[in-house]
């Protein structure tokens, strides 16, 4: 079997999508030495490295940005196949949102990772939303087979798009060995001297900034909660339309109180999850929300949103609250940081329900609809 995969996200996104394809591409990596592989990348700039690659997986770099494919496929809708530049290909999987033209006999698999353009569209810049509700649901329909990150965008897709049941499956993340409880001292030091982040507790917050992961709200809450010495670490790029998480710590005076440490590098999540006292995850929609099982395997107490897929992700092991309700988000945060019975609780149930998602097991699930279609 000969599969094209196009990983750009990969070497482009530190976090959230780029994150999914390294972790799928290294477990996929691990388990099959026997097809062959076609692995696309539309950049000239690889920020973030790919991992270790056994000699079936041969690389497709075209120094060209992916911007100019999108303007040529979707903008434009050349018909010119993606088989030209990956070469012969039984297969090709798109994980990230857009599929291209493919030559006749070539099947193809789409990942749809969350339709937040569609269920919070304030959330995307109006150029961004325009783009995707003309290119996903033309994506949509032509997908052999559609993989969704949860039943909650599983679901999305059939009442949104009137995608079949049975083209779509649900292929969760997984959580990678490294995330564990860090005990070390001077690792949990360093984390703190190397991200700027003092010596008191802190709440942490893990992604990109932009309007989904409410952020501004998460600031209010801060500012409710009794313990004024317990500081907030939002980390994460800026993404787009993020002026009013800036704007909220000024407003409320918490300038010494929020941290922006920017992206944090892969290496170092452990240790600044072990480090954190709570995870808060209150996003208004996510596709799966990684960090919630990242921050459980590494034994950090976490309160998250009662919304879209969260509540599948997470389960009993986390403190859920509405994501509107910044009073209950207060409350939470309070009871997560200072109840060490119920922190006791949370870490034990955390620690079970993260090592419930593997990507050994995603990856073999992977496999499996390669070889279906194919």
């Amino acid at each position: 079997m000969r599969v094209g995969l196009d990983v750009t996200a990969a070497v482009r996104q530190g976090g959230g999508i780029g994150r999914y394809v390294r972790e799928l591409l290294r477990a996929l990596a691990e388990l099959d030495q026997t097809n062959d592989y076609q692995l696309l990348i539309t950049s000239r700039a690889r920020p973030h490295p790919l991992p270790p690659l056994p000699a079936n997986f041969r690389l497709r770099a075209i120094p060209i940005e992916d911007v100019w494919f999108a303007r040529l496929w979707h903008r434009a809708q050349v018909p010119l196949p993606v088989n030209w530049l990956t070469g012969q290909i039984d297969l090709f999987h798109s994980p990230d949102f857009t599929l291209p033209p493919v030559s006749v006999g070539t099947r193809t698999v789409l990942t749809v990772h969350d339709l937040t353009f569609r269920r919070d569209p304030e959330s995307a810049t109006p150029e961004l939303r325009q783009y995707l509700e003309r290119v996903v649901p033309r994506s949509v329909a032509h997908a052999d087979h559609i993989l969704a990150d949860s039943v909650s965008t599983h679901d999305d897709l059939i009442e949104l798009y009137h995608a079949p049941s049975e083209k779509i499956s649900v292929l969760y993340s997984g959580v990678n060995d490294t995330f564990r409880p860090i005990t070390d001292e001077t690792a949990l030091r360093q984390v703190r001297v190397k991200y700027r982040l003092g010596s008191e507790p802190f709440i942490l917050a893990v992604g990109t900034l932009q309007p989904r992961k409410n952020f501004a709200r998460l600031i209010q809450a801060l500012a409710q909660l009794p313990d004024r010495e317990v500081k907030l670490v939002l980390a994460g790029g800026r993404g787009w339309l993020y002026e009013s998480i800036f704007a909220e710590v000024e407003r409320l005076q918490l300038q010494t109180r929020v941290v922006f440490p920017g992206f944090v590098e892969d290496a170092d999540l452990p240790a600044l999850y072990s480090a954190a006292r709570v995870l808060a995850y209150p996003s208004l929609y996510e596709g799966f929300g990684l960090p919630i099982l990242e921050a459980m395997a590494c034994g950090t107490p976490v309160v998250t949103s009662n919304v879209s897929c969260l509540p599948e992700v997470a389960g009993d092991a986390a403190l859920s609250v509405a994501p509107t309700d910044v009073t209950a988000l207060a409350e939470a945060l309070h009871r997560a940081l200072s109840d060490e019975a119920l922190r006791a609780t949370l870490t034990a149930r955390g620690a079970e329900r993260a090592r419930q998602f593997s990507w050994a097991t995603s990856a073999q699930q992977l496999l499996r609809t390669y070889q279906r279609l194919s």
